[in-house]
C-alpha cells in the first residue's frame, strides 16, 4: 500500500537518493544541486509531496504555481527500482488534483524525452521541445494540459 504526504524537511535526503537513482538516464548528475536547493525551501512543506511504500520514500514530486492560472510540475521522481508499478500515477493524479483545487486551468510541466510518453498519457501535449536542453543526451521536452473546472 502507497502513502501520500506533504514533504518535510526530514525527507530531503530520501528524496535526493530517489534522485540519484534516476541519474544519468532521467537526470543529468549536474541537476543535484539545483533540486537539493531546490528542497530547502520553506514552500516545499505546502508544495511537494511524497509517496511512500513500505515505510521509506518511494516517489516525489511538487506543483508550483506561477501565475493565477497556471501552475507547473516540478521535480518529479520515482525510485529507479520502483519504475512501472503506478507510483508515477498517483503523484501525478494527487498533482492534478490540488491543481484543480487551486483553481488552477493550466498546467505546464518541462520534461525529458524519456518520460514524454508518461506524461502524454496523462493528458500533457508537447509545446517545444529543446535538444540537450537538460544536459547532453536529454532533450528538454516541454508540455502542457489544460484544466476543465470541476
Amino acid at each position: 500500500m502507497s502513502t501520500l504526504r506533504l514533504f518535510a524537511t526530514p525527507d530531503a535526503s530520501a528524496c535526493l537518493e530517489i534522485f540519484d537513482s534516476n541519474v544519468p538516464y532521467y537526470f543529468g548528475a549536474h541537476e543535484r544541486r539545483d533540486f537539493s536547493n531546490y528542497l530547502l525551501q520553506r514552500e516545499r512543506a505546502q508544495d511537494y509531496l511524497v509517496v511512500e511504500r513500505a515505510g521509506r520514500i518511494a516517489a516525489c514530486g511538487g506543483l508550483m504555481r506561477t501565475d493565477e492560472d497556471t501552475a507547473a510540475f516540478c521535480w518529479g521522481m520515482v525510485d529507479s527500482s520502483l519504475h512501472r508499478q503506478g507510483l508515477g500515477n498517483i503523484l501525478a493524479l494527487a498533482r492534478v488534483a490540488r491543481a484543480r483545487a487551486l483553481g488552477v486551468r493550466r498546467l505546464t510541466l518541462s520534461t525529458s524525452q524519456h518520460t514524454r510518453g508518461f506524461y502524454a498519457a496523462q493528458g500533457f501535449i508537447v509545446t517545444a521541445i529543446v535538444p540537450d536542453g537538460h544536459g547532453p543526451g536529454l532533450d528538454a521536452v516541454h508540455m502542457e494540459r489544460p484544466l476543465a473546472p470541476r
